[in-house]
């Protein structure tokens, strides 16, 4: 029950060829000891988020195995998506699940970037608990340019970085052709998150986007006339969020990061995002978990919703009918519950 269990979600910039995606997970399925719980691409996104777990020399390997099937098969020159992204991997966090820390997933993020360094001349950054210093712990500062903005990041052009963050950790420091084809993989290891997505009946994301600079934590930056400025703090905690249009769908969403779901629940964000479109006019349409949630996220979210729920089954089922998650999307909690996917999938 305590021997080491380890999750890895990486997010490729893939979404559209499902041949593609297939191939790179398959690379993590050849891989002894890693399970692959969850593939979910998005084609407005043009993105998949791919959900893998097992011991930790295992997830590793499984890792490495998918950043150099996305190097092969992503051509990022080509690429386009609503989604931000810097290259073929965008981000693979290590994330402890049982019996190991974030101490030693970070290391596992480290040896990763140095297996890729030694294989491919492209640049790697490390985020989060991996990260070499503070300045470069945030994603959104180190993806800062994306993709586009690379070249000239690597040439001594103007970025908007300074020199604490302009460069990568290991790898490829000059812009080549191989960074012109996979672009930049950021590698590094977090806590759980839960990627939350809110649906919103619009086609052209003005109120989603509204929503998603109100809610998030870092709020809005305001600037006077004469170039001064100032942020207002955003209405939730340790919430990352941008309003973006879904023209496959012909809806909008709020797409977020819940950082600390324990200190901004599914039902907090959900029920924030519905006030604020509802003050404009404009109704939700259910919600989107992307990847895997905790258990005890569902279970909170299915007190608020139905209180006299008896047990864990019926609490689940009352928080995917309150957050409307198959309303555009397929949610099936034996699939996209942690706990449960590893209890089917990994086992003990």
């Amino acid at each position: 029950m305590n021997s080491p269990l380890v999750e890895c979600v990486p997010n490729i910039s893939e979404g559209r060829d499902l041949d593609k995606i297939e191939q790179i997970v398959d690379a993590v399925r050849a891989v002894p000891g890693c399970t692959v719980l969850g593939v979910e691409p998005d084609h407005d996104y043009h993105r998949t988020v791919i959900t893998f777990a097992g011991a930790p020399d295992a997830v590793v390997e499984g890792a490495v195995a998918l950043i150099n099937a996305s190097i092969d098969l992503i051509d990022m020159s080509q690429h386009t998506g609503e989604h931000p992204r810097m290259g073929a991997v965008d981000v693979c966090p290590f994330v402890p699940l049982r019996g190991i820390g974030l101490d030693a997933c970070a290391d596992l993020a480290r040896q990763t970037a140095d297996r890729i360094a030694a294989l491919h001349d492209i640049p790697l950054f490390l985020y989060g608990k991996a990260a070499a210093g503070d300045e470069r712990t945030l994603l959104s500062t180190l993806r800062k340019g994306e993709y586009e903005g690379l070249e000239a990041r690597l040439s001594g052009g103007e970025t908007g970085h300074g020199s604490s963050t302009r460069f990568p950790d290991a790898g490829g420091q000059k812009w080549n052709e191989a960074t012109r084809r996979s672009g930049a993989i950021t590698v590094g290891a977090r806590p759980i998150l839960v990627a939350y997505n809110v649906n919103v009946e619009e086609r052209d994301a003005t109120v989603a986007k509204m929503v998603g600079s109100l809610v998030r934590s870092s709020g809005r930056l305001l600037k006077s006339e004469n170039g001064e400025k100032i942020r207002a703090k955003g209405m939730l905690p340790n919430v990352q969020g941008m309003g973006v249009p879904l023209e496959e769908l012909g809806i909008s969403q709020v797409s977020m990061n819940l950082l600390d779901v324990d200190a901004c629940p599914l039902h907090l964000a959900f029920k924030t995002c519905e006030s604020i479109a509802g003050d404009h006019g404009v109704a939700l349409c259910g919600s989107e978990i992307v990847g895997l949630v905790p258990l005890q996220a569902m279970l909170e979210a299915g007190r608020f919703f139905e209180p006299q729920a008896e047990n864990d089954e019926a609490l689940v089922n009352a928080a995917v009918i309150g957050l409307g998650l198959n309303a555009h999307h397929r949610f099936s909690p034996r699939e996209h519950i942690i706990e449960w996917a590893i209890e089917s999938e990994v086992g003990n």
